[in-house]
């Protein structure tokens, strides 16, 4: 489209409402100029899709059409119905019933209960005694796994896989298994009469007879675990449970705990758990932690950290980039120790636990004056970032930016302002607040080295009723 027809359009416009005699209604309006676009205007408001329905078109004005609409939408069970109820449910679900109908009043539901008509609704009436196999959840049929079972020891492997090659027998084939050969007793009572030479053949001859009967007794059964031995022992050495469960299914998608007691392992690993934390730290989470501040677990957790800065970091190799986040930490107790921590790891979470403990690892003392400022102003510099704090008086607050106002919050300063007159980083601003808040001067180091004595003025003037 070229720019001259909306040019042309809106000259002609013009044209025509300076020819056009105007009327009286059409003299307060203002002029309608055409659009530079072709598109046809959108109306001021767009008409509902849906006419809505009225009260009175539905019947709910005066209580009498309330209550007929309510008998007429919500019946309730006539006797015969309940007669057929009384069929099929115990005496305990009638009377369940029967409360809970008295307990729905009709009136409720036809002024605040709705008819469901929208897409996602139930497209049939059941009493979800049945399941469905597309619209429900599957069934689980099997019980829980048992939380006391164990490995089974060689002897119990022994005499499951007893068990296991006795199952393989089917029940009209068991029957084969039981010896079909006389005693010794009743031989020798046979041979007792025979010469020695005659007894000997007889008995090498019975032996025979009886080997070759054996077989050929022996044989259906010999078919059938030839036929199934396969596929039974790979599933035995696959997939039959080690523990003492008896092999039962389970619907949990978890593999059962190794248990509490191993043979060779148990009593070698102890976790590292103090009783003096008083289950604080079952995890063994703080116990370095503890080892190196010689801080308690109860107050290590009373110690307030904070996430400031974090950033997603790139490692190069030769298989790719390794993805990891590093993560800048400080931590305080609010009474004048600050400490910051840096860590980098592949997880957020490991990163975040990390910098937090070498948070609290480094704090430090920090110098206050009357605990609510600092002596007088300082500055440091990291980077391209300056940072300008000064002191001031009592219920100034905290005027900084968010990442330094944590800072003093953690370190338990009240009255303080400070200003960053170049670059704001947030790693460089956060590591030169702290730097500042370490190199301040103390006052008793001045007055050692002037050899003079340092009085406060203002705890002078105030006779002492200072902070």
């Amino acid at each position: 489209m070229s720019v001259a027809r909306p040019v042309r359009c809106l000259l002609s416009k013009r044209l025509a409402t300076a020819v056009k005699p105007t009327t009286a209604a059409a003299a307060g309006q203002p002029p309608c100029h055409a659009t530079f676009h072709s598109s046809a205007q959108l109306a001021g408001r767009r008409r509902p899709r849906f006419k809505s329905i009225r009260a009175e078109e539905m019947g709910l004005v005066t209580p009498e059409k309330v209550e007929e609409y309510g008998k007429k939408t919500f019946p309730g069970y006539s006797p015969e119905e309940m007669e057929i109820l009384r069929q099929r449910y115990t005496p305990e679900q009638m009377a369940a019933l029967e409360a809970g109908e008295a307990a729905i009043d009709p009136k409720d539901l036809t002024i605040q209960g709705r008819l469901r008509r929208d897409p996602y609704r139930l497209p049939y009436l059941d009493d979800f005694s049945k399941i469905l196999p597309v619209v429900d959840k599957r069934p689980k049929t099997a019980p829980p796994p048992d939380p006391k079972a164990r490995f089974m020891t060689p002897e119990e492997n022994f005499d499951d896989m007893a068990r296991w090659m006795r199952d393989l027998v089917p029940p009209e084939l068991r029957h084969l298994l039981q010896s079909s050969e006389i005693s010794e007793e009743e031989l020798e009572e046979r041979l007792a009469d025979m010469s020695p030479e005659e007894a000997d053949r007889e008995r090498e001859a019975y032996q025979r007879s009886l080997g070759q009967a054996e077989e050929e007794r022996m044989k259906p059964l010999y078919d059938h675990l030839e036929r199934i031995m396969p596929l039974e022992s790979t599933k035995f050495f696959n997939e039959r449970s080690a523990l003492t469960d008896g092999a039962d299914e389970s619907n949990s998608a978890l593999a059962p705990e190794l248990g509490k007691k191993l043979r060779g392992v148990y009593g070698m690993y102890k976790p590292p758990i103090d009783p003096a934390d008083g289950g604080l730290d079952d995890t063994g989470v703080y116990q370095d932690l503890k080892r190196r501040t010689g801080l308690s677990v109860r107050d290590i957790l009373r110690v307030s950290s904070k996430i400031l800065v974090t950033r997603q970091v790139d490692n190069q190799t030769r298989l790719g980039k390794i993805r990891s986040q590093w993560v800048l930490a400080i931590a305080g107790n609010g009474n004048g120790r600050l400490g910051v921590g840096e860590a980098k790891a592949v997880e957020p979470a490991v990163a975040n636990l990390k910098a937090k403990l070498l948070a609290i690892q480094n704090m430090q003392p920090v110098r206050r004056y009357e605990d609510r400022t600092i002596f007088g102003r300082v500055k440091a510099k990291v980077g391209a970032t300056i940072v300008e704090i000064a002191t001031r008086p009592p219920g100034f607050g905290l005027r900084a930016s968010h990442r330094l106002f944590e800072i003093f919050r953690a370190v338990g300063i009240h009255d303080i302002a400070a200003k960053m007159p170049r670059g704001r980083n947030p790693m460089n601003s956060v590591k030169a607040c702290v730097q500042a808040l370490h190199s301040q001067k103390d006052p008793n180091e001045l007055a050692i080295g002037r050899g003079k004595k340092l009085v406060d003025v203002r705890k002078v003037y105030y006779g002492g009723n200072v902070y």
